[in-house]
C-alpha cells in the first residue's frame, strides 16, 4: 500500500472532506478519491461515507486511523531519522492496553537496554487500539494486555496479575471514587466500592493522571501496588480497611517468530519479581 495513500486518508480524515484534503495536499480531487479507493481495495471495507453533513469516517475508518497514524509515524522515522542510528542499536516497539502498565513500559525498556544494549525504542499505550492486532500486524514488537489472546500470530505468556490495592488519602471524610475504567473485570470488581463512595466518581484515562489528582485533591481509587508502593511509606496514602485486593490478569503479547521475546520476558518477570 502506497504511503501517499495513507496520508492522504489522514488528511480526508482530518479537515472532514475530499475537496479539503485536495486543497491542503495541492492534488486535484480526483488523485485524492484514487488514493482512497486504493485502501478500500486493498482492505475490502469502505472508509468513509459521504452525506448531507459532509464526509465522515465509517466503522471501520474509525478503526483503521490509529493504524494508518502509527504507519506513517513509522516510515516518517524509518526514513529519515533511522539510516543515521541503526548502527549496533536494537529496535524495540512496546505497547501497553492500560495506563497502568505505562511505568512498567518505561522500567521494562531499561531493564532490556542494560541487559542487551542501547535501543530504538517506541513506547506506546491505548485503551482503543488492539494490542494484539499491533503485535501481529508487526506495528509492535511486544505489548501487555489484560485480555487472553486467541490470534494465531501471535505468542502470549500468562503472567501473575497485577495487584491493585483499594487506597485512600488520611484524613478524607467524603472521598472521590476515582475509576480508571480498566476493562471489565476492573468494572465488576470496582461496582461495589462505586455503590459505597460517597462522593463522585471521575473517570481518568490515565493511571498516573489519576494517582496525581488523588494525591493533591483528596479521594480514594484502585492503583497497581508498584505504582504506590512509595506513597504508601510515606504517609501519602493508607489502604482502605477490609477492602479486597483486584488481581488484574496480565498477559506478555509477542509475536511468533519474535526474536526478542525472550529477553523481553525475561526482562519483564525479573523487574516484577524485584
Amino acid at each position: 500500500m502506497q504511503f501517499k495513500a495513507i496520508e492522504t486518508f489522514l488528511c480526508v480524515a482530518e479537515t472532514g472532506g475530499f475537496h479539503a484534503a485536495a486543497r491542503k495536499l495541492n492534488v486535484t480531487q480526483t488523485a485524492v478519491s484514487a488514493r482512497i479507493r486504493l485502501i478500500e481495495e486493498e482492505t475490502g471495507k469502505a472508509l468513509f461515507t459521504r452525506g448531507a453533513g459532509g464526509t465522515s469516517l465509517t466503522e471501520f475508518g474509525q478503526q483503521f486511523r490509529p493504524y494508518a497514524e502509527q504507519m506513517l509515524s513509522l516510515w516518517s522515522f524509518a526514513a529519515r531519522e533511522l539510516p543515521a542510528q541503526t548502527q549496533n542499536r536494537i529496535a524495540l516497539r512496546l505497547g501497553a492496553q492500560l495506563s497502568i502498565w505505562d511505568p512498567l513500559l518505561v522500567d521494562l525498556a531499561v531493564q532490556f537496554e542494560q541487559r542487551l544494549g542501547q535501543l530504538l525504542l517506541t513506547l506506546n499505550y491505548d485503551h482503543d487500539l488492539s494490542m494484539v492486532d499491533a503485535v501481529a500486524t508487526h506495528v509492535l514488537d511486544a505489548a501487555l494486555t489484560h485480555e487472553t489472546p486467541n490470534d494465531p500470530r501471535v505468542q502470549s505468556h500468562e503472567l501473575n496479575p497485577e495487584r491493585l490495592l483499594l487506597v485512600k488519602t488520611p484524613e478524607t471524610d467524603d472521598p472521590v471514587f476515582v475509576n480508571l475504567e480498566l476493562g471489565e473485570v476492573y468494572q465488576d470488581h470496582v461496582r461495589s466500592a462505586v455503590r459505597q463512595a460517597t462522593g463522585q466518581t471521575v473517570f481518568l484515562g490515565n493511571c498516573l493522571m489519576a494517582l496525581r489528582y488523588v494525591l493533591r485533591r483528596g479521594g480514594t481509587g484502585y492503583f497497581p501496588e508498584y505504582v504506590i508502593r512509595d506513597h504508601l511509606s510515606a504517609g501519602q496514602l493508607t489502604p482502605v480497611a477490609g477492602a479486597i485486593d483486584l488481581l488484574l490478569p496480565l498477559h506478555l503479547v509477542t509475536h511468533r517468530d519474535s526474536t526478542t521475546s525472550d529477553d523481553v520476558l525475561t526482562c519483564l518477570t525479573e523487574l516484577r519479581a524485584a
